[in-house]
């Protein structure tokens, strides 16, 4: 076996890994799942386990960073659509809810990534993940002169920590009607931003 073909299986072994553990975790939760369970699901030895993760909080953390990431792209592919600064900051916030509110997302970033992860770890994932988008689209807006000017990263953490907060309330409630009574409070609150 040449090592490329040992490195191609390697990172096979490794994305069959997240993609059995993040369905696992999904759908029981971080704590019901076993590593014993994932191993199986994966069909691999738990030493494989172990030359790709340290621990079973290690593959969960490598999980979190991929759901992130995608939802992190959903976001920024959403807000990158529309043609204006003011239409990409409403797009990418709507989209953060409303990816947010799938069940997967939900149990795996949102329910037992602060959980396992503990607060301060889970807020500098989600702060790489997505922070330089909001930053960025609030810093159009400045620049185009939508809303005043104004520091940018104390904004930003209001805007994020008012999502994910909401985020985290979506994710413990069982009324679809939610998310758009959240929607029309957080446009509420971005308006009031707008310069008059």
């Amino acid at each position: 076996m040449t090592d490329g073909s040992r490195a191609q299986q390697r990172e096979q072994t490794r994305q069959t890994l997240l993609r059995e553990s993040r369905r696992l975790f999904a759908t029981r939760g971080y704590g019901a799942v076993g590593l014993a369970e994932i191993v199986s699901a994966a069909g691999v030895t738990k030493g494989a386990l172990y030359h790709h993760f340290d621990s079973k909080a290690g593959l969960f953390r490598a999980v979190l960073e991929q759901v992130q990431q995608e939802v992190a792209r959903q976001v920024a592919a959403t807000a990158e659509a529309q043609g204006d600064p003011w239409g990409r900051l409403t797009a990418g916030c709507r989209a953060f809810l409303t990816a947010s509110t799938a069940p997967d997302v939900q149990q795996v970033m949102l329910v037992d990534g602060p959980a396992v992860l503990g607060w301060s770890q889970w807020r500098a994932l989600d702060e790489a993940a997505s922070a330089r988008h909001l930053t960025e689209a609030l810093t159009a807006l400045i620049e185009a002169g939508a809303i005043p000017p104004q520091p940018v990263a104390p904004l930003a953490h209001l805007l994020s920590g008012a999502m994910n907060e909401a985020a985290l309330w979506l994710a413990e409630s069982a009324d679809p009607e939610n998310l758009a009574d959240t929607w029309a409070a957080l446009s509420r609150i971005l308006e009031a931003l707008r310069t008059r």
